[in-house]
């Protein structure tokens, strides 16, 4: 697949067709309506128990920082546990947590601290579900309909966010008593959890990736996925990115109640639509979107978008006109989908299957570590000084990061191939069967090289390296024959046995293209066609002698 081909995918709605992703498209639907209901009267009690912008601020902060903590690890689970029921059980802790947060509100001993407590408590719940549940959408629909089916998720939420806003506003509005509005709706939200959890539990999952090999323990999974992130540019890239904006466009979400409050005048009510705002903005993004692919490139896509925040902070610290606001964060909640799908298109186009949810959980992770950090600080310098100063500062930086961002590319060129290459050849016998934990084991490769072909093996031998740690190997060194120049030795470390086999299913067509081309530089020194000779050393530890008779 090409950046072309996503390019010309204009059927936004094409994953739809699918029976399974269409019921877990309205579940979520439902649940994200309820969630972010409970973000607003979450959001706008905390302005009713407390006058501390910094307070009010660290309700993002609640919602954004389990992500930071967990992101990674959620995607560890996911990627080495039964996904099907983590998802249930993590959607029980969401229901569960809500619905205690329901019953302290409505007899009214909720607390500035208790709602912070409880918002976190929702979040870890979120944290653990997220990568999960991203991870499973290569489960419901074709590979080509990906971006579609990312767009449409990020759809599914932003509907949520039009509409569950000003209802979450609505219904404060509508009792004299703002707690008991907010505890009505901290129960629905509660309740919207059921659906998700009918869902999950009627299917019949059927993963397309499945090891052979033991699973993984957690810290060793987690292990893998940091070294795997740690040698994949591909993914660096839209981590980057993606840490860099929502770190400065957290100001609009951790503020906007102040906006709301204090420069606009306006009530729950008003603070539900203009957040509302935002997500009918990103319904439109994210319906539009398709479209906008087929004629314009990510990276002119996100220089667009973040030139227009830089417009929207201006236009909240400084202009306290509703008629002028309200477009302005249509336009914002667009730039905002369109920005956020696009790179969470590109995390997923670029990583394989084996290592899916953890690098799903590490863009999460980062991507809400931005939010939190940036309600920090957004919200400490509208503490010690004013909003206006919060948002201008917000906008300075965000313009000032553009030179860097745009050297980071995005969606650029082919695609990989993902897919699992399958080893034509077995691994050789052994004399004594090998203790699958045991190690570390050093596999060396010897190369003949001519002298001509030196320069090029020395390029794809180092593109090799990375395929290589990617995989698991701790080391890697490519050595050059002092003795006889045109023989080279290639030795990486594995930590076990197990770790290499795993090695072997992780590599995919690409890799093994990388692979085949350093394979062709090579030349049987016979004349023949023998490939590469490849030996397997295992770590000899010390035994002690039996005693004697």
């Amino acid at each position: 697949m090409t950046t072309e081909t996503l390019q010309a995918d204009t059927n936004a709605f094409g994953p739809l067709k699918f029976p399974l992703f269409r019921d877990r498209w309205i579940a979520s639907t439902v649940s994200s309506l309820g969630t972010w209901m409970q973000d607003t009267a979450g959001t706008w009690l905390m302005t009713v128990l407390t006058t501390s912008p910094l307070l009010i601020a660290l309700m993002q902060t609640a919602a954004s920082l389990p992500v930071l903590f967990l992101g990674l690890l959620a995607g560890a689970t996911a990627d080495i546990y039964e996904r099907r029921r983590l998802l249930i059980f993590w959607q029980c802790w969401m229901l569960g947590s809500v619905a205690v947060l329901a019953v302290l509100t409505f007899i009214g001993v909720i607390t500035p601290v208790t709602l912070l407590l409880f918002t976190f408590l929702l979040n870890i719940g979120s944290a653990m579900n997220n990568p999960a549940w991203q991870a499973i959408v290569p489960e419901l629909v074709p590979r080509e309909e990906i971006p579609n089916a990312v767009t449409l998720n990020a759809a599914s939420n932003n509907i949520a966010r039009a509409l569950g806003p000003a209802l979450g506003g609505l219904m404060i509005a509508a009792f004299a008593i703002p707690h008991r509005g907010a505890g009505w709706v901290f129960a629905l939200n509660s309740a919207s959890f059921a659906g998700v959890i009918y869902i999950l539990w009627r299917w019949k999952r059927q993963p397309i990736y499945k090891s052979a090999l033991p699973a993984e323990r957690i810290a060793g999974s987690v292990r893998s996925g940091l070294r795997y992130l740690r040698y994949a540019p591909d993914l660096q890239g839209p981590l980057i990115r993606a840490f860099t904006f929502t770190f400065f466009v957290s100001a609009v979400w951790s503020l906007l109640a102040l906006v709301a409050k204090s420069d606009l005048h306006q009530g729950a009510m008003g603070y539900g639509i203009l957040n509302g705002c935002l997500g009918l903005g990103a319904v439109i993004g994210a319906t539009t979107l398709a479209r906008i692919r087929k004629k314009v490139d990510a990276d002119t896509l996100l220089l667009a978008t973040t030139v227009y925040y830089v417009a929207t902070f201006l236009v909240l610290a400084l202009v306290k006109i509703p008629a002028v606001v309200i477009p302005t964060l249509i336009g914002a909640g667009f730039a905002w989908t369109t920005t956020m799908s696009t790179l969470n298109v590109s995390v997923q186009l670029s990583v394989p299957a084996w290592v899916y949810a953890r690098a799903l959980g590490t863009y999460l992770m980062t991507f809400q570590g931005g939010m939190a950090l940036g309600s920090v600080v957004w919200g400490a310098i509208a503490e010690k000084g004013s909003t206006r100063t919060a948002l201008l500062c917000a906008a300075v930086g965000l313009a000032a990061s553009l030179p860097f961002t745009r050297r980071i590319h995005i969606l650029k060129g082919a695609l990989p191939d993902l897919t699992p290459y399958t080893f034509k050849r077995p691994l050789p016998g052994f004399a004594a069967t090998a203790d699958p934990n045991e190690g570390p084991v050093r596999i060396s490769v010897d190369y003949r090289v001519p002298l001509e072909n030196y320069a090029e093996f020395s390029r794809v031998i180092h593109s090799l390296e990375s395929v290589r740690l990617r995989g698991g190997a701790v080391r890697w060194g490519i050595y050059r024959d002092a003795a006889d120049a045109e023989h080279l030795n290639e030795t990486f470390v594995m930590e076990s046995w197990l770790d290499f086999l795993r090695s072997r299913e992780r590599m995919t067509e690409a890799d093994q293209a990388i692979r085949r081309s350093v394979y062709e530089l090579h030349r049987d020194p016979t004349g023949g066609d023998e490939l590469p000779k490849i030996t397997y050393q295992i770590w000899a530890g010390e035994v002690e002698a039996a005693p004697r008779p």
